[in-house]
């Protein structure tokens, strides 16, 4: 049983590297600062700075509201607006599968580590789990990828986004940058392919009681 376990501390540094990546990839679905606006107009958005997420569009104002007091105002992003570019479209997709990827490698490394530890020493399935598990994680962190790349790029080239008149937003920012959900997500990206190449290079060891079940 030592040698099982002397030879898979890299896939417990890969279960611990993709459980943080896949908590990561869930942040990062979840807040709004994706692209941050700067706006010239601050009559409605009156800190001059909106929030441009995957899921909804906020931004501040102390319109109809009591003086010295703000409220932030949200407009929801659905996957059926037409005016949505394909970046933030993609993002909603793949980030929802990339998170079941991550929960599907996170249980597979499980599975493994729990026959490591209690001594089960079966080649095959102790084996094919890690190597199921790192194919997860690194399909997680791809799908991860796409959509923060592809974001960043449009944050870059200041790309503008079509909103319709009840959403008060300007189709083109006066200026823009990456909000913190992209940065997060790149670390996500790092987490998630080491922890899939830690669980891919796991190597069973030859000199324990090794069952040959398939």
């Amino acid at each position: 049983m030592s040698s099982l376990v002397s030879t898979s501390h890299l896939q417990l540094a890969a279960f611990a590297l993709g459980t943080v990546g896949w908590i990561l990839c869930t942040v990062s679905m979840g807040i709004v600062e994706w692209r941050v606006w700067h706006v010239d107009n601050t009559t409605i958005i009156s800190s001059g700075i909106a929030w441009v997420g995957i899921w909804k569009v906020c931004f501040i104002s102390y319109l109809h509201v009591s003086p010295g007091y703000e409220e932030q105002f949200c407009h929801k992003l659905s996957g059926y607006d037409s005016f949505i570019p394909h970046e933030i479209y993609a993002a909603q997709g793949l980030l929802l599968i990339a998170m079941c990827m991550g929960l599907l490698g996170l249980s597979a490394t499980v599975f493994a580590l729990r026959n490591v530890y209690m001594g089960i020493t079966h080649k095959t399935l102790i084996t094919r789990f890690f190597l199921v598990g790192g194919f997860f994680y690194i399909l997680a962190g791809l799908c991860v990828l796409i959509p923060v790349s592809w974001n960043f790029y449009s944050v870059t080239h200041n790309q503008s986004i079509a909103f319709p008149p009840s959403y008060y937003m300007p189709s083109s920012p006066a200026a823009q940058e990456a909000g913190a959900a992209i940065p997060i997500g790149i670390v996500a990206v790092i987490l998630l392919l080491l922890s899939g190449t830690f669980s891919l290079s796991y190597r069973f060891p030859v000199t324990a009681n090794t069952i040959m079940k398939s």
